[in-house]
């Protein structure tokens, strides 16, 4: 059997290409793009791929064009964990020594000894991978947008904290669009005071407000026109000015934010486990299709919940040593990262199941099947435990001796 490894680059991949007995048959360099990917297809054709017996491939990323290449057909790659990738290097050389057509032969060696203990990227429907896409673009953009606001507030507490004052009972604060319009009316707390009424109940119509205009209007008058400690004029107009550019940042990353969830809202519920998935209390649209990104809709995927329990950190890890064992509490995996964690011995694959675990009735839950009944999620019985951090506790313990064991050496008198 051949086996492929491909050390990824931004401008070029190295191709090793390996038989069983590890002999190396083949290494290309080739360009990113559609030449080089068509060099790539042309050599593993010429080393026997097949559309039903593909070439497997490991690679270091599961994103990308040239994955979305290897992916067409029946083909099956994995995405190996770089750090697992590292650590199967210093098999073949202690002297630390790297380069990249070396680790494109490591990534190949990886599939000939090792492919069974390596999980192969899901074979997702593309609505699935469409979600995914978007309910993680969804979460990147909001995490940016807190992240500027996090700014625009600590500016602003420079020189303007009548405006924090202001926005502090609205929910999401900055982030308004009341917020952001009286910003950019009064960008400095001089202009602030001198907005009317009129000018303060225009801003929030432009803001879209339509409820209780006249009664914010006078708050936020009453507001900018108490007693607070003022900048020089200068050094004031000067903040007012950095603070403007960092609103017009702020309004693209709340307008990207919103448009993202809208094209979560459109999409998701189209999606057949969108129901069931929702129906788990706590889990709305905008989470259910994080949820749905991170365990993908191939049923074939993961053995049993167990399985699933484990690929989503929930299932305790138990580290032994000597007469010494630990349990370490569960802990969620991040629904961000963008280094692929879906290979390594450690997680269950589906010629692998996990071990068994004591955990109720939800260990009981079939994932292979149609849906179950409203309620119970049909890949998965736990998965809400993904979007909460929990505290790890760890319990040690040292095992007692057996009985009629011989004493130790550290207890024997000279």
């Amino acid at each position: 059997m051949i086996y492929c490894g491909i050390d990824w680059a931004e401008r070029h991949h190295d191709v090793a290409l390996v038989d069983g007995s590890g002999q190396l048959l083949a290494k290309r360099r080739i360009t990113d793009g559609a030449v080089g990917y068509r060099i790539l297809l042309d050599l593993l054709t010429e080393y026997g791929d097949t559309e039903d017996a593909p070439i497997p491939v490991a690679i270091e990323t599961s994103r990308g064009l040239l994955v979305a290449v290897l992916r067409t057909g029946k083909r099956q790659v994995f995405a190996i964990n770089p750090m697992a990738a590292a650590r199967y290097r210093d098999r073949h050389s202690v002297s630390r020594k790297k380069s990249d057509p070396g680790d494109a032969l490591v990534l190949a060696n990886i599939l000939r000894t090792d492919m069974h203990a390596h999980r192969p990227l899901p074979n997702d429907s593309g609505l699935g991978r469409a979600i995914a896409v978007l309910a993680r673009a969804q979460q990147d953009a909001t995490w940016n947008r807190q992240q500027l606001a996090n700014q625009l507030r600590s500016l602003l507490r420079e020189y303007y904290p009548a405006a924090l004052e202001a926005f502090a009972v609205w929910q999401n604060g900055l982030c308004r669009p009341e917020a952001r319009e009286l910003l950019r009316t009064a960008p400095t707390p001089a202009k602030a005071a001198r907005l009317s009424r009129t000018q303060l109940q225009a801003a929030l119509r432009r803001a879209g407000r339509q409820r209780g205009i006249a009664a914010e209007a006078e708050r936020l008058r009453g507001i900018f026109r108490a007693d607070w400690a003022h900048q020089p004029p200068l050094v004031e107009d000067a903040l007012g000015k950095q603070m403007l550019a960092l609103l017009v940042q702020l309004d693209a990353a709340c307008t990207a934010a919103d448009d993202l969830a809208e094209a979560v809202e459109e999409a998701f519920p189209q999606h057949p486990d969108a129901e069931v998935i929702t129906s788990f209390p706590g889990l709305g649209v905008q989470l259910g299709a994080r949820v749905l990104a991170e365990i993908g809709d191939d049923r074939s995927r993961f053995a049993d919940a167990r399985g699933l329990k484990a690929y989503a950190g929930s299932s305790p890890i138990t580290r032994a040593s000597g007469k010494k064992s630990s349990t370490p509490g569960a802990g969620s995996r991040t629904t961000a990262s963008t280094t692929p964690a879906t290979s390594g011995p450690s997680l269950p694959s589906p010629h692998h199941p996990a071990p068994k675990l004591t955990t109720g009735a939800a260990a009981t839950t079939t994932v292979t099947g149609m849906p179950q009944p409203r309620g119970i999620c049909s890949t998965a019985c736990s998965v809400s435990s993904t979007t909460a951090s929990r505290t790890a506790r760890c319990s040690m313990r040292t095992q007692p001796s057996p009985p009629n064991s011989p004493p130790r050496l550290d207890t024997l008198s000279p």
